[in-house]
């Protein structure tokens, strides 16, 4: 164990004291945070004219009533046929420029009020009925738990999805700063000195545990900062919210507007940040030892590629089973996917943030996961005792196998 606890040490004070480290640490969730509101802001910006002229629009208004003819130079045409108004036809639109998703919905929307406000004068229809016809109706959802009524489910879904997303590259990235290591230690016949002091098996388990503490310590400050960022999200999500379509006086308190939009910021259960943690150190010494295996079979980077990819294989699919594990958490699919080793790291968050994972599915999915690792660690030292000490050729599947076995 000593000589375990001095690679580790090693390996680890040796990658975070780099500038790349302390770089990527302090600018990723800098760049997170650039991701999900610059779209917002660019289409706020766009909404308020995005900086150019917008495209004047001649309306062919066959009906005479909805919306008053242009003259002059215009850059598009609408067509209101007279169907309009008995609910049949469609309005048409033509333009020389490419129509944006954000335009499409605004002129659906233009047209679908005008051609409603004109039904409804045809019909002599009450201001009382048009206002409840217009009045917003939020509805909030509530998870029932032991300790009550919870809210913000949502949120929590997507901060689960999330998470084990950032499960998934955190576990990619560093499992090749470990094939990498191997890789280079073994080019310089580096690995020859220190085999001479340590067994294969404590080195490999060194390397391991050194770079996996160095991704905790990222993984912990980013989640502080996730943490930090929830305080401030009230009044951020405010800014996209307009009081006059939520029924709010100008000026109303982020919080109110929030509440009459239906948007409810949950608390993040301590329990999820826990489990979190703990998958996402299984499911990196899982995948790391098997990487640290393929870069021992190799002498160089690009030889490892046919190695690496049956290994990205099972961290791709649970990528691919996210979205429904999102939508019915508590089905058997789900259930069943959440306990499988090579995939529990990135989909059991997803239902432990949902509330649809017992403790009992999540303790089996982690004791899964632990043994799972213990099997791999013996498979790949296996692997590693021999590779690290091979040269002049790139070992295929049935020599690693022949490996295993001796």
């Amino acid at each position: 164990m000593q000589k375990i606890w001095t690679i580790l040490r090693s390996e680890f004070w040796r990658r975070v004291r780099t500038t790349g480290f302390i770089l990527s640490t302090l600018l990723a969730p800098v760049g997170f945070v650039a991701v999900m509101v610059a779209p917002g802001l660019l289409a706020a910006w766009a909404a308020g004219g995005g900086g150019s002229d917008a495209p004047t629009v001649v309306v062919a208004d066959e009906t005479d009533r909805l919306l008053p003819v242009l003259d002059g130079e215009y850059d598009a045409l609408l067509i209101l046929p007279q169907a309009l108004l008995n609910g049949q036809g469609e309005a048409r639109y033509y333009s020389t420029e490419s129509t944006g998703f954000t335009d499409r919905f605004a002129l659906g929307d233009l047209v679908e009020e005008t051609v409603r406000e004109v039904r409804l004068d045809q019909r002599g229809t009450p201001t009382e009925v048009r206002a409840i016809m217009e009045a917003n109706v939020p509805v909030q959802t509530r998870r029932l738990t032991a300790e009550g009524a919870q809210g913000g489910g949502a949120i929590l879904t997507a901060l689960g999805f999330g998470l084990g997303f950032l499960t998934y590259f955190m576990v990619f990235i560093y499992g090749q700063f470990v094939m990498q290591g191997v890789i280079e230690e073994k080019a310089t016949r580096v690995v020859e000195v220190v085999v001479s002091s340590v067994r294969p098996f404590q080195l490999l388990l060194g390397k391991v545990l050194g770079i996996g503490a160095m991704a905790l310590v990222q993984v912990v400050l980013w989640s502080a900062f996730v943490l930090a960022g929830l305080a401030f999200a009230a009044p951020l999500t405010a800014l996209f919210l307009d009081p006059a379509d939520l029924d709010l006086p100008q000026g109303a308190e982020p919080e109110k507007m929030m509440e009459a939009a239906g948007v409810t910021l949950p608390t993040v259960p301590l329990e999820l940040v826990v489990w979190f943690v703990l998958f996402f150190l299984g499911g990196y010494l899982l995948y790391s030892s098997l990487f640290a295996a393929a870069g021992s079979a190799v002498e160089q980077q690009q030889d490892a590629q046919s190695l690496v990819f049956p290994i990205t294989i099972p961290l791709l699919i649970p990528l691919i089973f996210a979205q429904f594990v999102i939508e019915s958490p508590g089905s058997a699919l789900a259930v069943g996917l959440s306990q499988v080793p090579f995939f529990s790291p990135i989909l059991m968050p997803v239902r432990i943030a949902a509330g649809a994972a017992s403790f009992s599915e999540i303790a089996l999915a982690f004791a899964l996961l632990v043994a799972a690792f213990l099997a791999m660690i013996w498979v790949s030292a296996r692997i590693y005792r021999t590779g690290i000490l091979m040269y002049g050729k790139k070992a295929g599947f049935a020599e690693l196998w022949r490996w295993v076995r001796r």
